[in-house]
């Protein structure tokens, strides 16, 4: 039982990760807590409708573009394992992914060991030993965690023990009828609860110390939902239900039920008691350290919910031990989309690059094109209309474009950590380009459906664009020289000469100066 990579869980990222170790015929096996593939997702969510979105029609025959609008399927060369193919909802059943993830597995003979919990994780780099519920110990050299986020975040409020958590409560709404109800959170496991007890509830409080965020207005799929938002029409409407800013400060049982203490945040101070008939503790999950012996015990960073990560999303104390799926969101926590599988299908298959290039010498995967304007050009925008990666992980990942004037060709390597291009070799060329797509400064302030964008043809204020846009940095040894915005497109294609032009001339006058 030993092993050069051990990934602890058979959930989207584990799998994703087999699929390119399979690849190239590393030794390692996937440890899997349940009996199949994806066993998770066999009881969460717990309404059973996923908010990954599955856009089966789009009007792009390529499958890279579709995979904006696919956050379900993993990456792989066979177009029946897009998600579509399973299902054409849009808000698909969780049950579809378990199918999905089972068949997949299978498909590609990933070394899965199913029915084998891991109960401890101990060692170091090169000899870490991981213990299953049998007494079998499995040893690696690197240690893979995807585990997910599944141990409930529990708050400190004196007498959270009265409330039923969301992972076991009830979801026969008619046990609800006639009730008043507390929720205690505002994520979309909060709002999900709400919307399904809505009909059969009397009231219904949904509770958090910080205002409600709303994914359409900050653009992180993580904040409350369209899909999950019902509740906020009964609130504003005077339908009895109520969305709470404020502290909760206790919670007594008594003869009529449970009495609540709220210190509300936008009242000036103000106190209020009132009455429940029920309480459910929504406020989320954070990563399970118990698996890891005291010595091989991970640092934690946002509130203790996450792993801590550096470069490669490695362990920041503990090397060797690295992480993979929703726990890659340590690194841009509620900004990006790594906290997802249409985020983190991508970093999986950068970290794979980091494994392939830091452990086995195999260089990063790159294309190289003749280091002239026309020629930048027009690669640069053909990469930029059909990248998924870029367009998921807006302003996480980036392409570099090393341009070598001595043998007058330009290498394009894909998606890479921006943050971590400084510290890499590439931030130390001489010419390098770094190839984004991010929204504007501005893009949450304000209303969003009242936003004034650019004109198409004031290329010259391309930098003020608040959509997402392509971005082009140009940098010297790391230090950034000056970047070129692309005007925003409603459609967000950039094939026109408003796009075309003003890059082209971009890269001339660069590729000049750079030899000044």
């Amino acid at each position: 039982m030993k092993y050069e990579y051990l990934i602890i869980g058979a959930g989207p990222a584990g799998l994703q990760l087999g699929y390119y170790l399979q690849k190239e015929n590393r030794n390692f096996a996937i440890l899997e807590a349940g009996d199949c593939a994806g066993a998770f997702f066999k009881k969460f969510p717990r309404h059973r409708t996923l908010i990954s979105i599955n856009k089966a029609y789009t009007g792009y025959s390529d499958p890279e573009v579709n995979l904006r609008w696919d956050w379900n399927s993993l990456l792989c060369e066979d177009e029946r394992f897009m998600f579509k193919n399973y299902t054409e909802d849009y808000f698909p059943s969780a049950d579809r992914l378990v199918d999905y993830l089972k068949d997949f597995a299978s498909h590609y003979q990933l070394p899965i060991k199913t029915d084998t919990r891991v109960v401890e994780i101990s060692g170091k780099e090169g000899h870490f030993r991981v213990t299953d519920q049998n007494g079998q110990v499995h040893e690696a050299e690197c240690v893979i965690t995807a585990t997910g986020l599944f141990k409930p975040f529990t708050p400190d409020i004196p007498g959270i023990e009265h409330t039923e958590p969301y992972t076991s409560v009830s979801v026969d709404a008619k046990d609800f009828t006639n009730k008043n109800v507390l929720i205690i959170g505002k994520g979309n496991s909060a709002f999900e609860t709400a919307d399904h007890l809505v009909p059969r509830a009397a009231l219904i409080h949904v509770c958090s110390p910080n205002p409600l965020k709303l994914a359409w207005q900050t653009h992180f799929v993580g904040n409350l939902r369209a899909v999950n938002n019902n509740l906020l029409d009964t609130y504003q409407l005077k339908s009895q239900n109520g969305v709470l800013d404020a502290t909760i400060e206790k919670i007594e049982k008594t003869d009529k039920g449970f009495e609540v203490t709220f210190n509300y945040t936008h009242a000036h101070g103000e106190r209020e008691v009132l009455c429940y008939d029920r309480i459910i503790n929504s406020t989320g999950f954070k990563f399970d350290t118990s698996l890891f012996a005291p010595e091989t015990q991970p640092e934690l960073a946002h509130n203790d919910r996450l792993p801590a990560q550096t470069r490669a999303w490695e362990s920041t104390n503990i090397p060797g031990l690295y992480f993979a799926g929703t726990i890659m969101q340590m690194r841009d926590y509620k900004e990006c989309t790594s906290g997802f599988i249409h985020g983190f299908r991508y970093n999986v298959r950068t970290l794979f690059n980091e494994l392939n290039l830091k452990r086995h010498g195999v260089a990063w995967p790159t294309e190289t094109y003749a280091s002239n304007p026309d020629t930048l050009t027009k690669e640069v925008l053909a990469r930029i209309n059909k990248t998924s990666a870029l367009w998921q992980l807006f302003g996480f990942l980036g392409d570099v474009l090393v341009v070598d004037e001595s043998k007058q060709q330009a290498s394009l390597y894909k998606e890479m950590v921006v943050a971590d291009i400084e510290q890499g070799h590439l931030g130390q060329c001489e010419q390098y380009y770094v190839i984004t797509l991010e929204y504007g400064k501005n893009h949450t302030k304000g209303d969003p459906f009242a936003a004034t964008r650019v004109r198409r043809d004031d290329v010259n204020n391309a930098g003020e664009s608040n959509f997402l846009h392509p971005i082009i940095r140009r940098y010297c040894r790391g230090e950034l020289v000056n970047e070129h915005h692309i005007i925003e497109d409603l459609k967000s294609e950039w094939h026109e000469p408003e796009h075309i032009e003003p890059l082209r001339a971009y890269f001339q006058k660069q590729l000049v100066l750079a030899m000044a």
